[in-house]
């Protein structure tokens, strides 16, 4: 279905060559129609994947009668079903998110602030979902869930989640797992959950223990780690003032002082995020904001794709 939204972070023409990529699951999944993804259920209609023996009580019309008119074994053909997606997209919106938003900071002028750049690709992949016929939901994560948003298709839930996505704000918040829990407590049907966050949070170690309740009833969970290129490195100068857009109050600084320490805390903290993540069964990928948002989406579908 096609999403119809006025969202100034919903660029159709520059999407149309992505239309036809599809936002595919590396996992089987649950659905409610008929569609291309491979279903947990075996049974039904789709491609022969193997037999198993006859319970009694069992609809005759799957045994295989020529098998068992030369065996004398009664066994039922199983087929891999094909379901829709059910898609949940999950917005970090903590204050941290809004690094980058003063342009003249940055040393890269193709970098946004990390909210906005998500922005971009969580409208990206609402039309591109929808398009594909499945269904996408949204969740805004902070202390609480703030906006949620149950997976749906029609062409008018695709445009009220965009335009979430276009109002959204940030909260002067440190911590995500609380929400997420009360994501998982309205979430009863397995699906995919893709987090854009920047996973800066005092709650880190409880946030992927969140997650892990998402894996065990059989979720795909993936993250998009976003960073901004003046995290990785410091940008030059001769003093700084370092603001926390949490709350943390500001501190005074000269980059050449701090640099080294800085940057080597910052690679350790990547490193930690994502082992956290693969350790936790979630699929993870560092995304640069330097990068424009459109080769971003492109390579990630094309990944998710093999």
């Amino acid at each position: 279905m096609i999403s119809q939204s006025r969202s100034r972070f919903l660029d159709l023409a520059a999407l149309a060559a992505l239309e036809q990529k599809r936002f595919t699951t590396r996992r089987r999944i649950e659905g409610s129609y008929s569609g291309r993804h491979l279903s947990r259920v075996q049974g039904g209609a789709g491609e022969f994947v193997d037999y198993r023996e006859y319970t009694g009580g069992e609809d005759l019309r799957r045994l295989d009668w020529k098998v068992f008119a030369r065996t004398g074994k009664a066994f039922v053909r199983l087929f891999q079903d094909e379901t829709n997606l059910l898609c949940t997209v999950a917005v970090d919106a903590s204050g941290s998110m809004r690094f980058g938003e003063d342009a003249s900071l940055s040393t890269s002028a193709s970098a946004k602030s990390k909210l906005e750049y998500a922005q971009w690709i969580a409208t990206a992949l609402s039309h591109i979902i929808s398009r594909g016929q499945d269904q996408v939901g949204l969740a805004v994560l902070g202390n609480e869930l703030k906006d949620w948003l149950a997976p749906g298709g029609t062409p008018t839930h695709v445009a009220r989640i965009q335009e979430i996505l276009e109002q959204l704000k940030t909260q002067p918040t440190t911590q995500m797992a609380g929400s997420l829990r009360q994501l998982f407590e309205r979430s009863p049907r397995r699906g995919v959950l893709l987090i854009l966050s920047d996973l800066l949070m005092d709650d880190l170690q409880e946030t992927f223990a969140a997650l892990r309740l998402f894996r065990h009833r059989g979720w795909e969970v993936v993250i998009l780690h976003l960073v901004h290129p003046d995290e990785e490195r410091l940008p030059p100068g001769v003093a700084f003032r370092l603001r926390g857009l949490e709350g943390e109050g500001d501190v005074d600084c000269s980059p050449a002082e701090i640099a080294t320490q800085y940057e080597a805390r910052f690679a350790a903290f990547l490193t930690m995020a994502r082992q956290l993540a693969l350790g936790a069964g979630c699929d993870y990928r560092m995304v640069s904001t330097a990068i424009p948002y459109l080769h971003t989406l492109g390579e990630f579908l094309i990944e998710r794709a093999g």
